[in-house]
């Protein structure tokens, strides 16, 4: 019996649509990424890019557990002299959610050319409202 090799020309990509509604920020984020990876499908290989496209909705509304909107920072460097930035995640869930969402994601996909690419799938959007009726989303149930 030989082991399964997924080639380019066999990968079908499907569109799922997450609502983080009441959802942790960390458990949206790990199912997007297990999405975006392609880690849900019977033919997954580490080494192909064969995952999904993510659509994320209602960021603004994701939860984060315990005392993390007043004390967890995101930090990082412009590459200029003191140019070492800090943002409270209090601040950037009001005023960017978005880039939380996909701050979360990016921390949980592979740092490779596999885990850029699979990023480039990732839609996340502050509100219910989504760009991509056209694709039709399947709904997909955030588990915990």
């Amino acid at each position: 019996m030989s082991t399964y090799m997924p080639k380019a020309g066999d990968i079908t990509r499907k569109w799922y649509l997450l609502d983080a509604q009441g959802k942790s920020l960390g458990r949206v984020a790990a199912q997007a990424a297990h999405i975006l990876r392609g880690k849900h499908k019977p033919t997954y290989a580490p080494h192909a890019d064969c995952g999904d496209h993510v659509i994320v909705i209602n960021c603004s509304k994701a939860v984060l557990t315990g005392k993390k909107l007043e004390q967890k920072t995101y930090k990082w460097h412009t590459g200029w002299i003191s140019g070492l930035k800090e943002i409270k995640y209090s601040d950037m869930m009001k005023k960017e959610p978005e880039r939380a969402m996909m701050i979360a994601v990016n921390g949980m996909l592979p740092n490779t050319t596999l885990g850029r690419k699979a990023l480039t799938r990732l839609r996340v959007y502050p509100g219910a409202e989504h760009k991509q009726q056209a694709q039709m989303p399947v709904n997909y149930e955030v588990k915990g």
